[in-house]
Formats: C-alpha cells, structure tokens, sequence
C-alpha cells in the first residue's frame, strides 16, 4: 500500500473532520467525517476554492494572515462544530496550505436527548470527553457538576472528586457560573470569559443545555484556556519577529557596480565573504553598507544561519544592551519573567550586522569588546557566560580615527572592528553607475508600483549625472520613485519635467547667480560647456566614452566641443 494511500485511509477513520487546502486556497482533500458534518460530498468540493465550497469559513482569512485559530466554535445551520484552523509551513516558514480539523459539538447533545437519565448520559458521553484535549464538565439541572474530564483537571486545577456533586461555583474565580445561567435561560451561552481555579486562569467558556424529551436535564460547557492560546499568539509573534529580523535579502547580484571603485569594493567584499574574518564597511549615509553586509553574509558558509541587523543609532540607548546581550529574568524593573535573549545569541553560527556602530556608548563598546575577545557574553543580571559563535560586521559614516583621538571610541574595539576595511565610495565619485542604478531602480519600483516604465530621456539622466547626490544611492532611488509617480499612467520613459527639484552641483561648477540674472541662451551654454568639459577630464579626455556618460551621439560631442571652444588635451 502506498504512503498517500495508507494516510488517506487513517484520515477517513477518525472522528473529526478534516480538510486541507493549498497554498492557493483550493481544497485538496476532505476526509469521509467532514463530509458528513458538511454534508457535501468531497468529489464535489475538491479543487475548488474553499471559499466558494464550503459555507462560513474562514481558512481563506488562516491562508492570508499565517495566525492559527483554535478551538473556534462555528455555526452551520443547525449544526455546531468546534474548529482549529491550522497554517501548514515548509522548513523556509512558507505558507504552503491551511488544514482544518473539526468536530461536530451538537453530537453529546444529541445523544443526551436520547438518553433517559444523567447516569446514561455520563456513561455514552465519557468515552468522548476523555479524549479530547478541551476541557469539557457537565452539570444537571440544578446546576450541579457530575462529570469533568482530564483537561478540565489540567486547567482548573480541580480533581473530578473535588468538584462532582457540587454546584457550578465551585470552580470559579472570578464571573458568574454558565452553568448555572444555563440552568435559569435553558438557552445556550457562547464565548463566556472567566477566570476559573487557584490560579485565577483566564478561560473561554461555551455552554449547551441539554433536553431530554423536551425535558430540560442540565448543560455540557467547552473549556478553552486562553492564557495558553494568548501564550501561542506570542510565541508566534516572536517567532515572526526574529524571521524578519534573521534573513539577509541581498547578494553581490544586487549590488551595482560598472564604475571602477565600486567594483573594487566590490571584489574585496566577495574575498573576505568566504572568510570568518570581521569587516568594518565605511562610507556615507546611502552608499550601500547593508546592502554589502547582506551580501557578505549570503556569500559566506553561514548563509543558512541568522543575519541580525542592529542599528545602534536606532534602538535607544537604555535597552540596547539589552537587546544585544539578554537578560536574566527579574534582572530589573519590567523584566520578563523568564528573561530574553539577546540578539547576539540569537545568531549563534550567523552574522550580526551593528549599523552605525560609531553611536554605540561608551559602556557597551567596552562590553562589545570583551565579547570580540573572548566570544562569550555574560546576560544582564546573570552569573554564567555563554559561549556565541558569531561573525560581526559593522558598518559607520562617521570618522572612527578622530573619535579614538577625542576619546569617543575605544582605541582596542576599533582595532578589533577595523580587521577589513572597505569603503563605499559616494555616487559623485562613482557617476559611472547612475544610468544602470536607476535603471535597476526602475524594474524594482514598476513591481512595487505597478507600473511599466521602460527608460529616461537624455535629458533626465543629463541632470541626474550633473547632480552631485549629497544623500547617494537612497536619495537617488527616491528621486526615481518620484518621478515615476509623477508621471502619468500611459507614460513609459522619464523626461526631465517628471524629476523633483534638485540641488545644484557644485562640482559641476552651476551659475547660481545665473538665478538672478542674465541671458537664458547665454546661461544655458556656459552650464552645458562646463558639464562637458568636467566630463572629458573625467574620462581622460576619452570623447566615446565622454558621449557615452552624456548619452549623446560622438559626432553631437565633436560639435558642442566645437561651439564651446574645447579642445582634447592629454
């Protein structure tokens, strides 16, 4: 017998329902249970969209959010089922389909209304309520428990001895018996909150009545623990959080490099990736330092493991050790109870990546570098040392030399960080890489925008290569972004009247009195000779690659440089 056939006989044997759904929605299987409880036939729902076949659902809402729902109580005309609605996740956390496994909770009620006596119900009903997870107790007319389940145990912390023959109260905390309501209505509550034993715990309660015959004979109630599904909601927020936190986005791929110091910094990144060697990335706000950090990471024998990104600057400084180091639990005011790790520990056999790390305190360079010394951290408030293996790359704009000379950075963790340096040259000293950046900028923003902008005029990239990008590649990429807005939907190709203002170069030598005066004809030609003539010097007087930058035609350079009075000097 094969696997698949040997599990869909297993799943057409069991009492609940089940159904599995893809990652598109569409229900690949439903076993004979769910069938019955539905009363649609599985070859008529198979395939189709879970939405469209099955009335009231909600794995559709499960598929899209990722957040488990269960134990949820689920009208269908006159058939009540109990519910966990299930993410199915791969070993990279992808969504791959939900599953849902129910059961039909009006069953116990109608075996109580065929039964004449509560001895009879508690014999047919205590096979049922003994195995399952959820806590279910059953009381009689007057409002008095006769039977609890093992769950119930678990979740009061109430013994079936302790509470059997006594009223409902008995094991409330803090509310009103439901039982007892139920008792008084005869009609059903739902979705009650309590709190229920010694320990206060906070539950969710759902309670039927029973009638036998049309007689009412007493009330069955759906124990559900809410602090265990709140602590599962955490978890599962924190398991999310250290996902988007722990992975490296980026390759050497996704980095642009045509001008020839990006491509050495380039080369020296990919070296030192392949080797557990710490690298300090220097360079101005916006030259790519993450970007490399990413890189390195993916490129390196840790590629499988945690990158953490800490931006220094970021976190406030009163919590970031502690975000780095961990805590103990009671360490201080507000500690969690069972402490935290750090964000070191975190990334055991990963990369940690510390942004702006010219910002980190004084007191935590020096905890920074007894970690680089030793590999071992020592939680806040706790006496052992831990044992982390980690690679460090950090990243600054600041000038780490002068600090060390003012006392604002530790002379022996700027040794410790400065072990490969690379620095990331600024988009003015690089313009070589401006037509290919906004053109790698433009396939990225047409995804995020939905758009299908396929270039830029000669005019546009003219004033984007004339500007000196004092925020470099971001305030590039945002200038992009909003020149893309700025044009209108049938739009395919930038033109200068869709770029925001731009600051004037002041390398490329701009009249600014030329706002204040004088002849637009004439103004127009000094800029436009000056911007050739940095041009040529800029590419050694090379006039093909000169008209290459500019984005003219040779023959149009010869021209210009012969109105202007240019003439080629080597």
């Amino acid at each position: 017998m094969e696997r698949a056939e040997f599990l869909e006989r297993i799943l057409n044997s069991i009492i609940e329902g089940v159904i599995l759904t893809d990652k598109d929605g569409k229900i690949v299987f439903m076993n004979k249970q769910a069938s019955l409880i539905l009363g649609i036939p599985a070859s008529q729902v198979v395939g189709k969209y879970v939405v469209d076949a099955i009335p009231n659902t909600r794995l559709h809402i499960v598929l899209k959010s990722g957040t488990p729902e269960i134990d949820r109580i689920q009208h269908l005309g006159t058939t009540a089922i109990i519910t966990s609605r299930i993410p199915l996740k791969d070993q990279h956390g992808n969504i791959i389909g939900v599953l849902a496994v129910f059961r039909d909770i009006t069953s116990a009620q109608k075996m109580a209304e065929e039964v004449t006596n509560l001895k009879e119900v508690e014999a047919l009903l205590k096979a049922v309520i003994e195995s399952t997870n959820d806590a279910i107790s059953v009381a009689d007319a007057d409002g008095k428990i006769v039977l609890v389940n093992k769950a119930y145990t678990r979740i009061t912390g109430f013994a079936a001895s302790e509470v059997i023959g006594k009223p409902a109260t008995i094991d409330i905390a803090e509310g009103e018996s439901v039982h007892i309501k139920v008792a008084q209505s005869r009609q059903p509550i739902y979705r009650a909150r309590l709190r229920v034993g010694p320990k206060k715990r906070e539950v969710l309660v759902n309670v039927t009545p029973l009638f036998v015959k049309g007689e009412f004979r007493g009330s069955v109630a759906v124990i559900h623990d809410v602090s265990e599904i709140m602590k599962l909601n955490r978890e599962l927020d924190e398991v999310k959080r250290l996902i988007r936190r722990m992975s490296a986005k980026y390759s050497f791929e996704d980095i642009v490099a045509e001008s020839s110091k990006m491509k050495i910094a380039v080369s020296q990144a990919m070296k030192v990736a392949k080797t557990p060697a710490t690298v300090l990335l220097r360079g101005e706000s916006g030259t790519g330092k993450e970007l490399f950090a990413h890189a390195i990471h993916n490129a390196s024998d840790r590629k499988h493991n945690p990158f953490v990104s800490v931006n220094c600057s970021a976190i406030p400084e009163s919590i970031l050790e502690s975000e780095l180091f961990g805590y103990v639990g009671g360490a201080f005011t507000g500690a969690k109870r069972e402490g935290k790790k750090g964000l070191l520990e975190e990334a055991h056999r990963g990369t940690v990546f510390l942004d702006e790390v010219g910002k980190m305190p004084l007191i935590l360079q020096s905890k920074l570098l007894r970690f680089l010394e030793s590999k071992e951290i020592a939680p806040i408030g706790g006496t052992r040392t831990i044992k982390i293996d980690v690679r460090i790359i950090a990243a600054t704009n600041m000038n780490l030399e002068k600090m060390v000379q003012q006392g604002d950075f530790l002379p022996d963790l700027y040794f410790r960080l400065n072990v490969f340096p690379i620095f990331l040259p600024p988009l003015r000293n690089r313009k070589e890489d401006i037509a290919p950046l906004i053109h790698h900028t433009m396939k990225k923003l047409n995804q995020e925008y939905g758009r299908i902008v396929q270039g830029i005029s000669p005019d546009a990239l003219h004033r984007l290569t004339s500007y000196d990008w004092p925020g470099n590649v971001r305030e590039l990429e945002n200038v992009i972004g909003r020149a893309m807005i700025n044009m209108n939907i049938d739009e395919k190709v930038i033109e200068a009247k869709h770029l925001p203002p731009l600051t004037p170069s002041e390398s490329e030598g701009f009249p600014h009195e030329a706002f204040a005066h004088g002849n637009l004809k004439n103004i127009v030609s000094e800029y436009e000779s000056k911007v050739i003539l940095t041009a040529l010097k800029r590419n050694s007087w090379d006039v093909r690659k000169t008209s290459q930058e500019l984005n003219i035609s040779p023959r149009t350079l010869y021209y210009k440089m012969k109105l202007y009075g240019i003439k080629v000097t080597r």
